[in-house]
């Protein structure tokens, strides 16, 4: 199965057309969130805005929201695609489709992993306070980090582009070597 990541512009027809198991959604608070009536009790909603630094007045993905997040794509069972999307599809939900692989993999190279979102994607940038957070819980040891630093930014950037294209990774990589 794939980790299928999009822009809220594409969510109700990739959904309708793939048939995702579970549906996560990070968007800025004030936003109107997808109604999604066939995914009611498989939506998680994750309130936050796109930024890397805690600003006044603005909801920065903490350690509570990450962790929801986290628990939710936990339940995923792999036996249909996960939908993760945020406004443009290219900064909440990359890093949170980058999670969502970490965790189901826990004995996969995470360069591999994120060298697969690349791959999939030239304008993956992943929020790297959802990936540093994210890192700590599953505790990769700053694995997670060094993995998107490697990656860099995404280009063109979202400035150019507005949003990206729908795209996915897979759901499973192979451990790496014990050596």
């Amino acid at each position: 199965m794939a980790i299928i990541v999009c822009p809220l512009s594409k969510v109700t027809s990739v959904a309708a057309a793939r048939r995702p198991q579970r549906v996560v959604s990070l968007l800025d608070p004030h936003s109107a969130f997808p109604n999604l009536p066939d995914y009611v009790d498989r939506h998680h909603k994750a309130p936050v805005h796109d930024i890397t630094d805690y600003i006044d007045g603005l909801k920065a993905p903490c350690e509570t929201s990450v962790g929801e997040v986290i628990r939710f794509v936990s339940d995923w069972d792999r036996s249909a695609p996960i939908l993760i999307h945020c406004y443009a599809g290219i900064s909440r939900s990359t890093a949170t489709a980058f999670v969502t692989a970490c965790l189901h993999n826990p004995k996969a190279d995470e360069e591999e992993i994120a060298l697969a979102l690349r791959a999939a994607s030239a304008t993956a940038s992943p929020n790297m306070l959802i990936v540093e957070i994210a890192d700590a819980e599953l505790g990769r040891r700053g694995r997670m980090v060094r993995a998107i630093e490697r990656i860099g930014r995404g280009y063109p950037s979202w400035e150019v582009i507005g949003e990206a294209q729908p795209f996915e990774i897979p759901a499973y990589f192979a451990a790496k070597d014990a050596a």
